[in-house]
């Protein structure tokens, strides 16, 4: 799964989530991806080799390389995101670096902090929210959905887990 969860013990207990898109592609993956890709699209031209066709047809075999070479870099590179949950009895905290660099910030009471699983009416089917300081904000909408539904429930229990600790604290 494309998360973990890291947890400190008492008294400072601290849980904290790490989020990121499922990344299937590896370097070397790319590189036979691209290769590949060339070799099948060249087939055809090696019947046109030493005619004037060749140079006809050889910018746009050229081009359509380029293109998914541009589209896998882009899809990487759009899939640079990292979100970071931590809860502790007093805040819960998530922090969402977007590809860009720029990041999101939101802070609540870990007391008011509410998890919600939305099974349709969302961006994708089983759309997690945390709800709290009068805002609600998504978490790991770029996971899987059954990842996300397994991500709801340990959000629940670590919440729960969170607040008992502020009670006996």
């Amino acid at each position: 799964m494309p998360h973990t969860w890291t947890e400190t013990s008492p008294p400072d207990a601290r849980m904290e989530l790490r989020a990121w898109p499922h990344n299937s592609l590896s370097a070397q993956g790319f590189a036979v991806m691209i290769l590949g890709f060339f070799l099948f699209a060249s087939i055809p031209l090696y019947g046109l080799l030493g005619t004037v066709l060749l140079w006809g047809l050889l910018p746009f075999m050229l081009a359509a390389v380029a293109g998914l070479y541009y589209a896998l870099r882009r899809n990487e590179r759009d899939r640079q995101i990292l979100e970071v949950l931590t809860i502790t009895h007093n805040s819960t905290r998530l922090l969402r670096t977007n590809p860009k660099g720029d990041t999101q910030e939101w802070e609540a009471n870990t007391y008011w902090v509410e998890p919600q699983l939305h099974p349709s009416g969302g961006p994708v089917p089983f759309y997690v929210t945390l709800k709290g300081a009068g805002r609600e904000v998504e978490i790991g909408a770029f996971l899987s959905e059954d990842e996300r539904k397994a991500l709801y429930g340990d959000l629940v229990e670590r919440l729960n887990r969170a607040r008992n600790q502020r009670e006996f604290s």
